[in-house]
């Protein structure tokens, strides 16, 4: 595995700003102007986010910001009111969840929702559907085609299982699992619909410190692995300072600031919207 090396974030034509190293690529997804209202109260309003090919990169905010409606909107769970969602190049306007996913868009979710009644392998099948080229008849009378995608399915299944330490676990009932491995199994079935974004909502959530650090070093592998982009929603700072490369922060539905780690860090305004102000002064500060 050849790993995709650091760049720096510089302007795309749109003036967005994306990694150099996919300047020549189309971005995975754009989306301008994004919002949506709930009667007469704006969830989402102007959010507009480019995210190149290869890029690692967070969506963060306080608790309410909004950061999980833009990922209903991302995946068509949500019609916008108003803008544009574009997945490597294509519109996604009008389209199912199902057909977004084909577009190349896949998710996990805050809480975590597996088959838990089902094996291990037979969740990440599922989240091959939209690439299973067998017709219902075939899989009604287990015919030839049906018996060798089964066997092209399991395999890849293993393949995927394995890639995040899970293939010893294959035939367990998903539910049973403990509470990592079930996050884990859920990016797998995500993979599984071989995405190039993939959108992680919360993935560090009731991780210990150990844990924390082996997902890190998890996203970088899928990203370096299957040459894919993630944008994650996370509120473990150390996870998203150490990984990200380009970072969206919203507040009340809208976007405050974007930049690099070191940027938002140092951004007044972040600071402000994550501690408050009390007397003039940060919480932070007393």
């Amino acid at each position: 595995m050849s790993k995709i090396q650091p760049s720096p974030l510089v302007e795309y034509p749109s003036k967005a700003m994306i990694p150099e190293r996919d300047l020549d690529a189309v971005p995975v997804l754009e989306t301008h102007h994004l919002g949506i209202d709930f009667g007469g109260l704006t969830a989402v309003d102007d959010f507009s986010l480019t995210v190149g090919k290869t890029e690692i990169a967070g969506l963060i905010g306080p608790n309410g910001a909004g950061k999980t409606t833009v990922f209903n909107l991302l995946t068509n769970v949500y019609q916008p009111t108003r803008g544009s969602i574009m997945i490597n190049g294509f519109s996604s306007a009008g389209k199912s969840t199902a057909q977004v996913n084909r577009l190349g868009i896949a998710r996990t979710f805050q809480n975590i929702r597996l088959f838990s009644n089902m094996s291990v392998i037979d969740n990440v099948k599922v989240g091959m559907h939209n690439s299973t080229k067998e017709s219902l008849l075939a899989a009604l009378t287990h015919s030839f085609g049906y018996g060798k995608a089964e066997r092209i399915a399991t395999e890849r299944a293993m393949e995927l299982l394995a890639f995040l330490g899970l293939e010893n676990m294959a035939g367990a009932v998903s539910g049973s699992l403990p509470y990592g491995a079930q996050r884990r199994l859920e990016i797998v079935r995500a993979l599984a619909t071989n995405p190039r974004i993939l959108l992680l909502d919360e993935p560090a959530a009731g991780m210990n410190p150990s844990e924390t650090q082996e997902l890190m070093e998890n996203i970088r592998n899928i990203r370096d692995t299957f040459g894919i982009a993630i944008l994650l929603i996370e509120h473990d700072m150390s996870l998203v300072m150490g990984i990200c490369e380009g970072i969206c922060v919203l507040n009340y539905g809208k976007i405050i600031a974007k930049g690099t780690p070191d940027a938002i860090r140092a951004n007044p305004t972040v600071i402000e919207a994550y501690l408050g102000k009390r007397g003039g002064k940060t919480n932070a500060e007393g």
